[in-house]
Parts: structure tokens; sequence; C-alpha cells
């Protein structure tokens, strides 16, 4: 029996896909979570053999518990479901060793055998969004990411380069960059390009 912990934030969903794989006879769905948190305490609580992580959860995002599993040696199997098609999402989550990268909208059975293919050591990565990745490339730097991320927490230059143990120059000079990079007017549309693209 696969044991299963899904993760979704939209209740109507998650009640169908647990009932959905609890149908599979040799699928069993042990524990559900609405939010990051509580899924990785669920996962560390329950041992599942797979988890299912909605992409987009309030408090930790599928990416970041995929992220805290891998730094913590879980044995689980992660499972990232999106339904957004971003390269930046695509990168972090192979980078995070994620088994399967799917689409919600695909068939539950499509899923099903997803999960079973893993089980066997297979990744499952959706054709779609390989393509997306394949086609753009994040062109920032770490640091360029950082202080994006910085400025769209609302960080004026002042108090980023304190954060970062910056001079204002260098601050400016790193969002200028990404600006170009970015092909952008300004640090705030370069901060919206980045978010689209799932970079920052």
């Amino acid at each position: 029996m696969i044991k299963i912990v899904l993760a979704e934030d939209q209740q109507m969903l998650r009640g169908a896909l647990g009932l959905l794989l609890n149908l599979e006879k040799d699928m069993d769905v042990v524990g559900q979570a609405s939010d990051g948190e509580d899924a990785l305490s669920l996962i560390h609580k329950l041992n599942p053999d797979v988890c299912l992580l909605d992409i987009e959860m309030p408090l930790k995002s599928g990416l970041q518990v995929a992220e805290s599993l891998k730094r913590d040696g879980h044995p689980c199997k992660v499972i990232i479901l999106t339904t957004f098609a971003r390269p930046g999402y695509f990168e972090r989550a192979i980078e995070a060793d994620v088994f399967g990268y799917l689409l919600k909208d695909g068939p539950s059975e499509e899923l099903a055998e997803a999960i079973r293919n893993v089980m066997k050591g297979k990744r499952e990565i959706a054709p779609e969004l390989v393509f997306v990745q394949s086609k753009q490339k994040n062109p920032l730097t770490d640091r360029e990411q950082e202080i994006l991320t910085c400025v769209r927490e609302g960080k004026t230059v002042k108090e980023i380069s304190k954060t970062l143990y910056l001079s204002n120059g260098t601050v400016r000079n790193y969002i200028s960059e990404a600006i170009a990079k970015l092909e952008t007017k300004n640090r705030m549309e370069a901060v919206k390009v980045a978010e689209e693209k799932g970079w920052i």
C-alpha cells in the first residue's frame, strides 16, 4: 500500500483528489493539509511514501516544503502539482530533487500512474512544463534574486545595503543589472517579471 500525504490549500480540490486516490486499490491518503507548515509536520509524523504538494500554499510553498525535506534527508518522494508553467519554479523543483512535477488539471488516472512510477524510482515531469523551462533560463544571479526579493518587500536601497552588508552603490548596481537583464524600465517592473517567471 502506497501511503500518501496530500497538501492543497483549495478545500474542494483537496477533497476530490483524496477521494479519487483512495479509490485506487494500492493507495491510501493517510493525511491532508491545507498549508505548507501543516504538510511538513504531517510528513514527519506519518512518514508517507509519497507527498503531493500544491506549489502555492499559505505559510510554506510546496517548493519550500520539498527543499526542507531534502535538507532533512527525509525519504518521502515529492510530487509537485501546479497550474503555473513558470521556468523558475521548475528549476527550484529539480534542485529540490522532486520526483514528479505535474499539472493539476491532468486526469486522475495519470496521477495515480505517476505515483506508481515514482515509487519505482522514475521521475514524472509533465512535457508542457519541460517545454517552458527549455525556452527560458533564469538570467539572474543569486545576489540579484536576493536584492529583488528585498525590493518586493518594500525595502529601500539603504535598508537593503544594511541587511546584506553591501554599499548603497553596489545595491544600485545589482538592481540596474537585474533591470537590464529582465528588459524592464524600473525596479518594480523587474520584480513583477521575476515573480511571474518564478525566479523570486
